[in-house]
C-alpha cells in the first residue's frame, strides 16, 4: 500500500477520499490516476509545441477589471502596441465597459477586445447593464462571464451564468466561461464537484462549445499573491478536459481551450505554460502592465519544440 500513499496527497483538497480507491490494491490504483489524468508519458505531442493537450491555440486574455483612467488606458494601450507578441497566441483584452470604444479604437489589430460582463437577453429598461448588441456594435469579440466576482460579490449563480452564456454564444459573442473553487470548497475536498457543476450550467445551454474558452481561476488565488502550483493546476484542467469528454464529446474536450488564472504574473507562467492541459492564462493585475502582459504572452514558447 505505500505506492498509494505516495499519490494521495496530490489529490488533497479536490475531492474527497473514495473509499474503494483507499483499499485497492497498488496496481489498480495506478490504472484509476492513469485513465482519469491520462499522465503526460502516454499522450503525444500536438501540433509544433510539446505539452499541450488540447489542439487549439495558446489563448492569453488580460482583465482590466475596474481599473485605469482615460490616461493611464493609452499609456497601456501604446505600451501593447508596440510590445513585441508571439504569433501563435490569440491575445484578448477587456477593459472597463467606459473604455472600450477607446481602447478599440485605438489598440492593435493583433488584440482582440472583450467585455467584463454582459446581459442576460436583448437591451431594454435594465438600469446599469450592457447587451451583448451593444458590445458587438462597438467590436468587442468576447465577453468573460461567470467571474468569481459576478458569482461570490454580485451574486449571479450558475444558471443565471449559463444563460448569459447561451444568448452571447448565439448572437455571435465568444465566451470564455469561468470556472473555480473557494478556499473552503477545496479544503472540504469539492473542488472537482464545484468546478464540474459549474461546467454542467454551461453545457446545459449553449449551442456550442466553437466559441467558448474556459478559464479555470481558484478563489483563492484571485488577486491574493497565492498562486496554484503547476500540479495543482494541472489536476484540476485535466479533470476539466476529462469531463468535457464524457459530458460532452472527446471532439469538444480536444478543441476548448482551458486556461488557467490566479494571480498569474511574469515570473510564474513559464512553469505554469509548461504543463500539458494548461492552454493560456486568464490574467488579473499584471495585464495593466504591458511589458509584462506580453512576457505572459510570450510565455507560449516553453511549449515549442526544442530544434
Amino acid at each position: 500500500m505505500a505506492m498509494v500513499s505516495t499519490y494521495c496527497p496530490q489529490f488533497n483538497g479536490l475531492r474527497r477520499s473514495c473509499p474503494k480507491l483507499d483499499n485497492a490494491q497498488p496496481q489498480s490504483f495506478l490504472q484509476h490516476i492513469n485513465s482519469q489524468l491520462r499522465l503526460s508519458s502516454s499522450r503525444k505531442p500536438c501540433r509544433a509545441v510539446i505539452a499541450m493537450a488540447g489542439s487549439g491555440k495558446f489563448f492569453v486574455g488580460g482583465n482590466w477589471k475596474c481599473n485605469g483612467t482615460k490616461d493611464s488606458i493609452t499609456k497601456l494601450v501604446s505600451d501593447l502596441n508596440s510590445a513585441k507578441l508571439e504569433t501563435d497566441v490569440d491575445v484578448v483584452v477587456a477593459p472597463p465597459f467606459v473604455y472600450l470604444d477607446q481602447v478599440n479604437a485605438t489598440l492593435t489589430d493583433r488584440i482582440e477586445v472583450s467585455a467584463q460582463n454582459s446581459w442576460i437577453g436583448k437591451g431594454g429598461a435594465f438600469t446599469g447593464e450592457i447587451s451583448v448588441e451593444q458590445l458587438k456594435d462597438i467590436g468587442c469579440k468576447w465577453v468573460i462571464l461567470g467571474h468569481s466576482e459576478r458569482r461570490h460579490v454580485i451574486g449571479e449563480d450558475d444558471q443565471f451564468i449559463g444563460k448569459k452564456a447561451a444568448y452571447a454564444l448565439n448572437e455571435g459573442l465568444g465566451v470564455i466561461a469561468c470556472i473555480g473553487e473557494l478556499l473552503e470548497e477545496r479544503e472540504a475536498g469539492k473542488t472537482f464537484d464545484v468546478c464540474f457543476q459549474q461546467l454542467k450550467s454551461f453545457a446545459d445551454v449553449v449551442p456550442s462549445w466553437d466559441n467558448i474558452v474556459i478559464a479555470y481561476e481558484p478563489v483563492w488565488a484571485i488577486g491574493t499573491g497565492k498562486v496554484a502550483t503547476p500540479q495543482q493546476a494541472q489536476e484540476v484542467h485535466v479533470a476539466v478536459r476529462d469531463w468535457l469528454k464524457k459530458n460532452v464529446s472527446e471532439e469538444v474536450a480536444s478543441k476548448t481551450r482551458i486556461i488557467y488564472g490566479g494571480s498569474v504574473n511574469g515570473s510564474n507562467c513559464v512553469e505554469l505554460a509548461k504543463q500539458e492541459d494548461i492552454d493560456g492564462f486568464l490574467v488579473g493585475g499584471a495585464s495593466l502592465k504591458g511589458p509584462e502582459f506580453a512576457t505572459i504572452v510570450n510565455s507560449v514558447i516553453s511549449k515549442r519544440v526544442a530544434a
